[in-house]
């Protein structure tokens, strides 16, 4: 593996702008495997050059564990916009790999229920996974969009509260707090997280939007 700055950028550059003109992301993650690893590609988002912050936080999302989310987090306020939304969405992948592989499987599976709308088994399925892994954030999320469809508002408050205590990058729990006290007819304290949530990830435009709609309504 390359360890210093000045050696690894051009490579990595050069990778990712392959991967640009030609979308090949196989390509792309293959050439990029073969000379970095997760802790290199880590080290990277802190580079001076937004190209190699770019694709770092990239190839992250393509192949990163749950060690990155820190790394990805910070560079939601990134100085470069096109920094800020692939991390945004790196994130999310992220955030689904905590865990070992039998329990990323039950979280997918709780996914695929509440896409389905069948949430009170999403909601009976997490448990099942929460009582053999309780730290798992993404878990307790997923939990908390399940009970909110299920307008169990204050139970889906006290999940995304947990969430938010266990990874402070998570914004989704963050917007889903500020959805929650809404519900709870609590106006001002929506206003407080949901500017959480752009303090977190100031790229959130329809959470902006929203937020300067409250804020010109009396409560």
């Amino acid at each position: 593996m390359l360890d210093s700055f000045d050696n690894q950028s051009p490579l990595l550059n050069t990778f990712y702008l392959t991967y640009r003109q030609r979308h090949d992301a196989r390509t792309f993650i293959n050439q990029t495997m073969q000379h970095y690893n997760e802790s290199s590609l880590i080290r990277l988002t802190g580079a001076l050059c937004a190209e190699t912050r770019r694709a770092a936080a990239l190839m992250l999302g393509f192949v990163g564990t749950y060690q990155a989310n820190d790394a990805l987090g910070r560079l939601l306020r990134d100085c470069d916009r096109s920094v800020r939304l692939i991390a945004e969405s790196s994130l999310k992948l992220v955030w689904t790999r905590d865990g070992a592989e039998e329990q990323r499987q039950q979280l997918n599976h709780i996914m695929r229920l509440i896409a389905d709308q069948e949430y009170g088994e999403a909601v009976r399925q997490a448990n099942v996974l929460l009582d053999a892994y309780p730290f798992y954030a993404e878990a307790i999320n997923q939990r908390a969009i399940a009970l909110f469809a299920l307008k169990q508002f204050e139970k889906s408050l006290e999940d995304c509260l947990a969430v938010l205590d266990l990874n402070p990058y998570h914004f989704g729990a963050a917007i889903g707090i500020g959805h929650a006290y809404l519900q709870l007819h609590d106006t001002s304290q929506a206003i407080e997280y949901f500017r959480l949530a752009l303090t977190i990830n100031p790229n959130l435009d329809k959470v902006r939007s929203h937020l300067e709609r409250l804020m010109l309504k009396p409560f």
